[in-house]
């Protein structure tokens, strides 16, 4: 399956002592191999950053054959900012008695959605911390009024953690706790609480949150029920190489049990960890990923996540120069305007796209851009952008 592209490979693979042996994981993975562990370490410590951006770009190719890249237009509302997880990169989160604590009431979901609608999207990403008092019942009554009230807005919401959260509260399963939102109208379950999908980490990063096992058993309940989900991954803090692959192959693992039928994981969407004014920051773990660094991991995860077809870039975090390598590097995604977002913003992202913007950054990094919805499919854009 090698194709034109490859006489510019071997090229590139004269500056590395390990030609060769990149050369066969390459092939491999130009054929929709799994790399093993060991292989996909390898090739992220070993490979120069413009071998894994061409292969990378050419397994984007064989997912996504236009020159496409989509784009999607939501908000991202916080439900509460109470939360007991304990997360040491989080500088969002607050106790139940602190001052600062909120909810969000309905009429300011009215105001956020309305704004949302005026400017085309069609989406919320609801999430929220491992609220103490919060549970299903809540959520249930929540989601309803929302689609009550707005019954053409999508709820992509929660996360495994807050489902795992809400069983241990309400003393039931998770499967039983996603059965009733989806009757209550949650329609698909974002990646969020990931992190790195190692217990290790997570027992020292995020000692409240469910074990990895866990995320991914929620995950499997929510696609069995046909519900739409995305993986993620934060990385960049006390997490090893190695753990990053063993986070990926996991990912892997569980999309390749899905059915014919089953979309699985839709996309998978890594980013850098922020550090400014965390615990960790204040345990000398400080944000230092490289541009060359994002663009080895979003590489690396196409190359590692063959039967996952989207992977996006992270222009929140990185900026926007750096998403524009990215979709020359793998990604073929651009995200959400993200009309709102608080979490990771607190942590010290700065970076900013309106509608107009996003088209532009497309286009200026040589492809077409295209708006899309949660299920990745491609939709008008909206009177308002057209001109």
């Amino acid at each position: 399956m090698i194709g034109a592209s490859d006489n510019v490979f071997l090229t590139l693979c004269n500056y590395s002592k390990y030609s060769m042996k990149i050369k066969t994981i390459y092939s491999k993975a130009l054929k929709g191999q799994f790399l093993t562990n060991q292989e996909g370490a390898f090739l992220y410590r070993n490979a120069p950053l413009e071998v894994m951006m061409l292969i990378a770009n050419e397994l984007r190719k064989i997912h996504v054959a236009s020159n496409k890249v989509t784009w999607q237009i939501d908000r991202n509302v916080n439900i509460t900012n109470v939360c007991i997880a304990g997360c040491k990169f989080c500088n969002f989160h607050c106790a139940i008695n602190d001052g600062r604590a909120y909810t969000t009431t309905l009429d300011e979901y009215r105001v956020k959605i309305n704004e949302m609608l005026s400017m085309g999207g069609e989406q919320l990403l609801l999430q929220g911390g491992l609220h103490p008092k919060l549970g299903l019942g809540f959520y249930k009554d929540l989601f309803s009024a929302l689609k009550k009230e707005y019954p053409q807005v999508k709820l992509h919401a929660l996360g495994p953690p807050e489902i795992a959260h809400i069983a241990k509260l309400e003393k039931t399963s998770t499967t039983q706790v996603l059965k009733e939102l989806r009757d209550a109208g949650l329609e698909s379950l974002p990646g969020g609480g990931a992190e790195i999908l190692v217990d290790r980490v997570r027992q020292k990063l995020s000692p409240g949150k469910p074990t990895a096992k866990q995320w991914f058993d929620v995950m499997a309940e929510a696609q069995q029920m046909g519900m739409l989900t995305t993986a993620t991954m934060m990385y960049g803090h006390i997490e090893t190489i190695e753990e990053r692959i063993e986070h990926l192959v996991k990912v892997r693992d569980l999309q390749s049990q899905k059915t014919d039928n089953d979309i699985g994981f839709s996309a998978f969407i890594c980013w850098p960890y922020q550090s400014k004014g965390t615990k960790l920051e204040q345990m000398g773990v400080t944000s230092s990923t490289s541009i060359d660094e994002h663009i080895r991991m979003v590489a690396i995860s196409r190359i590692m996540l063959p039967n996952i077809k989207h992977i996006q870039a992270s222009w929140l975090t990185m900026g926007i120069d750096v998403a524009q390598l990215c979709l020359h590097a793998g990604a073929d995604d651009m995200g959400s305007i993200m009309i709102e977002e608080n979490v990771v913003s607190a942590a010290g992202a700065t970076n900013w796209l309106n509608a107009y913007g996003m088209q532009k950054v497309i286009t200026d990094a040589g492809f077409e851009p295209q708006l899309r919805n949660q299920a990745y499919e491609h939709i008008e854009l909206p009177g308002i952008y057209l001109s």
